[in-house]
């Protein structure tokens, strides 16, 4: 996590890069285990022999397996805030995966500001757009639109 502050100052970043993550990697046994936990066990993600015989030359992680590392790239790049007693993803207003992320390769991510709007004095709805960096390869694997509500112990304003 990137420090703490107060609702007001992430507010005033609207339209600006609010942070990028530390380089995950993505290894085969990540691959694997999300393979069985979500029941995908297709081909280009389990079995590199199989795999290296299309033109990805090899295993990819899961669109879905890298959209679910938004979260800890998010909890390592962005600022908490204070007085935030919790966040809850609201979903996505758009999400492409640009860009296969092959095994062993490493992701981060990059935060835009987009909005940060009242739901009550207590709920906020922040809108950010995100961007996937993989390690040595020009495209992104994925943008997307996030939608996360924060929650907050007192009334605040922006």
């Amino acid at each position: 996590m990137a420090g703490y502050i107060d609702l007001k100052d992430y507010a005033a970043r609207k339209g600006q890069a609010v942070g990028t993550s530390r380089w995950f990697e993505i290894d085969q046994k990540r691959i694997n285990e999300f393979a069985e936990v979500t029941e995908d066990r297709q081909f280009i993600h389990v079995d590199p022999e199989e795999a290296a015989k299309t033109p990805f030359r090899g295993t990819i992680a899961h669109g879905f397996l890298t959209l679910s590392m938004l979260l800890p790239m998010a909890v390592d790049a962005l600022p908490g805030i204070n007085g935030r007693i919790m966040s809850v993803n609201y979903g996505f207003d758009k999400i492409r995966f640009v860009t296969p992320v092959p095994s062993g390769s490493k992701i981060r991510a990059h935060f835009k500001l987009v909005d940060v709007t009242p739901r009550s004095p207590m709920e906020f709805l922040t809108r950010s757009e995100v961007s996937v960096e993989i390690q040595g390869i020009e495209k992104p694997a994925l943008i997307a639109e996030w939608l996360g509500i924060a929650h907050f112990a007192e009334p605040m304003e922006i």
